[in-house]
């Protein structure tokens, strides 16, 4: 599906009005997007940069039920993600998939302490269960974990959960709902509300493409912008007004990505409670292995976040204590640093909050500015119902059955999954729009290869005709990973990344800037503190 930039903006301009306006091009944004497209309502959604920029391209890439949910006795919470964990596999196959889990045992009595929690795991998800939680022997753990550190090593257990590639799930959201007739636009921030009366009934927002100053208006705004929700909140308030009290507690999550060699095959490891009682992750992806994560409380939110010292420090350590050959500084390929939306007690005096679970909020203001934040990316189906069902309930949009996302196959979405999300990327990742990249110029020609898959001039061609990439980075950040998986062999595509971006998008597009920016950003990537 091709989606035009200047026919998005011919049709902004000519709807006069919408339904519905998203601001916030993240997981939960294009989730809303969708939703409110599937059950015929006029959306428009605007992203500030890029869609996923955020948060949502940075996940550790498990689609999860929430294990630990289950030590604290939160069934419902479980329940919801495991079957919303169901419904994601099923509509995006070539995107998300299953992945079993080995967890290593060093004490006897972790096998049977984690094993029986993990059975009630698989009775939750009862027929939508990916697979039987098994005990393993010493000698089975290390052929599925073959550099798993045997030293001290007395079994384990194998349990089953998902993995994704987050951004190009967001991709896939954004381009469905435009395919249902919402208008979608990224690099356009939002840079006021029209506010009348008391009432948000539009926005004001920036083409940054163009220049120029665009007026949307519409009946319900919905303010999905993560760690940026409390910033698009301050803009609804009276000229004078004291700032309102911020909803979202930042936490950051560092990543580190080596090469597969670290973690052989297509398992992937946890520690449940590593020697500081956090959480480790080593996740096989796209031909790397994803070394994660950490949980460290911010006061701050920044566009591109960077690791602490101590976060580094933490991964390696306790990487080197469960890995027979463990990564060192040298090994690391890309770094990349997540900010969760963790929402804190409470909500605005005036505003109406409704918890809908521990994991999300949903806020509906006296103005009508209908603000969600928290969650995770497998519950972001869930969660934009959440949101329409309090647009229902507070008069902002007429009520209209819902559903509609249970069964709808993404764009894309072929009837099976084919090769692996641990595979290197390659033409697989498109499911079956592979036929329309394969007919694009360059297809053959590879800028960089990796394996059976890599980076290909179509590649290129096709983020800059069908899925909105307007820079460097949005290719090699978003539409290929390759930033997140090698951050110096991203820096050295940046040039012929350019000249093709140059030819496809013409003279908006300017290429040296273009490179000079992804380039300084590939640079951060590599940095270790």
């Amino acid at each position: 599906m091709t989606i035009s930039r200047a026919a998005s903006l011919s049709a902004l301009a000519a709807a006069g009005s919408f339904d519905l306006a998203v601001i916030g091009g993240g997981a939960t944004g294009c989730g809303v997007a969708l939703d409110a497209a599937a059950r015929g309502f006029s959306v428009v959604l605007l992203e500030a940069e890029d869609f996923a920029k955020g948060t949502s391209s940075r996940a550790t890439k498990l689609v999860h039920g929430g294990v630990r949910y289950l030590a604290q006795g939160n069934v419902s919470l479980v329940r919801e993600a495991l079957h919303e964990r169901a419904t994601l596999l099923a509509n995006a196959p070539h995107l998300a998939q299953p992945l079993a889990f080995v967890m290593p045992a060093y004490h006897f009595w972790e096998a049977p302490f984690y094993g029986v929690g993990l059975k009630m795991y698989d009775a939750l998800a009862g027929s939508r269960g990916l697979g039987s939680t098994e005990f393993l022997s010493t000698a089975r753990t290390r052929e599925l974990l073959p550099n798993v550190q045997a030293a001290g090593l007395s079994g384990g257990v194998k349990y089953w959960d998902g993995q994704f590639d987050d951004a190009r799930l967001a991709l896939a959201l954004v381009r469905t709902a435009a395919a249902m007739g919402a208008v979608v636009l990224n690099h356009c921030p939002v840079t006021s509300l029209v506010r009348e009366g008391g009432k948000v009934l539009g926005v004001v927002a920036r083409d940054e493409v163009m220049g120029s100053e665009l007026t949307v208006r519409a009946r319900c705004v919905v303010n999905a912008t993560g760690v940026w929700v409390d910033d698009l909140r301050n803009m609804d308030r009276d000229a004078g007004a004291p700032q309102k009290p911020g909803i979202v507690a930042p936490s950051q999550g560092v990543h580190l990505v080596v090469d597969r060699a670290f973690l052989p095959g297509t398992h992937a490891l946890l520690v449940p409670k590593t020697a500081d009682g956090r959480v480790l992750f080593a996740v096989p992806w796209l031909g790397k292995t994803i070394l994660g994560t950490t949980d460290t409380p911010r006061d701050d939110v920044v566009r591109e976040p960077v690791p602490f010292k101590d976060e580094v420090a933490f991964i390696l350590r306790e990487s080197a204590r469960y890995l027979a050959r463990a990564p060192t500084r040298a090994d690391v390929r890309s770094v990349w640093v997540g900010l969760r939306p963790l929402v804190k007690p409470g909500g605005d005096e005036g505003e109406n909050t409704k918890s809908i679970s521990r994991e999300h909020t949903v806020l509906v203001g006296r103005s009508g500015l209908v603000t969600v934040t928290g969650g995770k990316w497998t519950t972001y189906r869930a969660m934009a119902e959440d949101v329409l069902e309090r647009c229902f309930e507070r008069s902002l949009l007429p009520r209209r059955a819902g559903g509609a996302t249970v069964r709808l196959p993404l764009i894309g979405a072929p009837a099976s999954a084919g090769v692996s999300i641990t595979a290197s990327p390659g033409e697989h990742l498109y499911g079956n729009e592979a036929t329309t990249l394969r007919a694009l110029p360059g297809a053959d020609r590879w800028l960089w290869r990796d394996g059976d898959g890599g980076l290909s001039e179509a590649m290129v061609r096709f983020a800059a005709r069908h899925e909105m990439a307007l820079s460097v980075e949005d290719v090699l950040a978003r539409r290929s990973r390759l930033l997140f998986l090698d951050a110096a062999e991203a820096a050295r595509q940046a040039a012929p990344v350019a000249a093709i971006l140059a030819e496809e998008l013409g003279p908006s597009f300017h290429a040296a800037a273009s490179r000079a920016a992804f380039e300084a950003l590939a640079a951060q990537y590599q940095r270790l503190p």
